[in-house]
């Protein structure tokens, strides 16, 4: 993800903080501000809001090393303002272990609040009202530090529990459902219950707190998306690649220069390319770099392309290749049977082999 500090990795997986969470501490400290907060309730604020963020990251490890027990790797885990995300390579398909790695994020934070029970008076601070509790914060000590450390998982247990996609307690209502009404349908009504509440936090939110409209949107797409991708799913399964291929396709050599391919551009619509000798794929190059090289138009197409091709059986399933596509970040994969190249496959004529299953299903 652009614009992240990369802070190292735990078990393989990489940590990044996004530049826009410093915004959150900034709005942290204006808003302590506005309170009439001193410099030290300002710098309790902004410590509680970081080590409360080292939490989430805990919490994140909890969904990513629960889903690497069942194969499923994660890229990455960013920091963003209004929370954590694991890049998960996808969600487990079978009910149980989609219940177990969603259910593993909120189990670390609950854990965080058992050991920070036993090491404060618990009793001693919940029969204070709102003014006593401002006035700690004005005047911190460790164990008030640890008693809003507490209070705060307690809250992150709450709120990601709400059974709103793509919150984890959304996909623990999905895996729930998914034994009864399978995994479809499941997703339906599971995400139409997610946009209902962000459409309720929206509502809130402009009453409220404008923060609330941020998580509402983000609720409200991400319910929407998890939706499309799980009915998209449905209609590429048991689909293999070799039904939605692109056979009529442009092969260039190593030797094609740089004023060929632009020809071939303008000439047609295919954006990006496979280079081949002799059936054997070499590399890749798209209409971007052709361009960039437009004024040496005698260039060769063998010194200017991505060498790293990714290949994929006709035999496979389309969704393995759609997946491949996504994770790796990448247009176009080499489309091979028994080692000899036959074809392609992108994200575009994806998209059209579901269109097409989509109006065949409706008939």
């Amino acid at each position: 993800m652009k614009g992240t500090l990369k802070l190292g990795k735990v078990s393989g997986i990489g940590i990044e903080v996004h530049w826009t969470f410093t915004l959150l501490l900034l709005w942290v400290a204006f808003l302590e501000v506005q309170r009439g907060g001193n410099a030290t309730s300002i710098l309790m604020n902004m410590a509680l809001v970081v080590v409360l963020f080292f939490c989430v990251v805990l919490h994140e490890l909890g969904h990513s090393l629960t889903a690497k027990k069942f194969g499923i790797k994660t890229k990455q885990i960013t920091l963003l303002p209004i929370g954590g995300v694991a890049s998960l390579e996808k969600m487990p398909e079978k009910p149980a272990q989609e219940l177990l790695v969603a259910l593993a994020g909120p189990a670390v934070n609950v854990l965080i609040a058992m050991v920070l029970l036993l090491l404060i008076p618990l009793q001693s601070y919940l029969g204070l009202d709102v003014e006593a509790l401002n006035q700690l914060v004005n005047a911190p000590d460790i164990q008030t530090f640890l008693f809003f450390l507490f209070v705060a998982n307690v809250m992150l247990v709450v709120f990601n529990m709400i059974p709103a996609f793509p919150m984890d307690g959304g996909r623990v209502f999905r895996a729930l459902l998914t034994f009864r009404l399978g995994r479809v349908k499941a997703t339906e009504v599971a995400a139409g219950l997610g946009q209902i509440l962000a459409v309720l936090f929206f509502l809130f939110g402009l009453m409220v707190n404008p923060f609330l409209i941020l998580i509402a949107l983000f609720i409200f797409f991400g319910a929407y998306g998890e939706n499309q991708m799980v009915k998209q799913g449905a209609l590429l399964k048991g689909h293999l690649v070799e039904e939605a291929m692109l056979t009529n396709i442009t092969i260039l050599q190593p030797s094609t220069t740089v004023e060929e391919v632009i020809e071939v551009l303008l000439k047609g619509t295919e954006k990006h390319f496979l280079v081949a000798d002799q059936n054997k794929v070499l590399g890749t190059v798209d209409h971007k770099v052709a361009l960039k090289y437009a004024k040496e138009p005698q260039r060769m197409v063998g010194e200017i392309m991505k060498k790293e091709a990714q290949k994929v059986e006709a035999s496979t399933e389309i969704m393995t290749a759609f997946e491949m596509l996504a994770n790796k970040n990448i247009e176009l994969l080499a489309v091979t049977r028994n080692k000899v190249l036959v074809g392609a496959i992108d994200r575009t004529n994806i998209g059209e082999f579901i269109l097409l299953q989509t109006n065949l299903s409706a008939q």
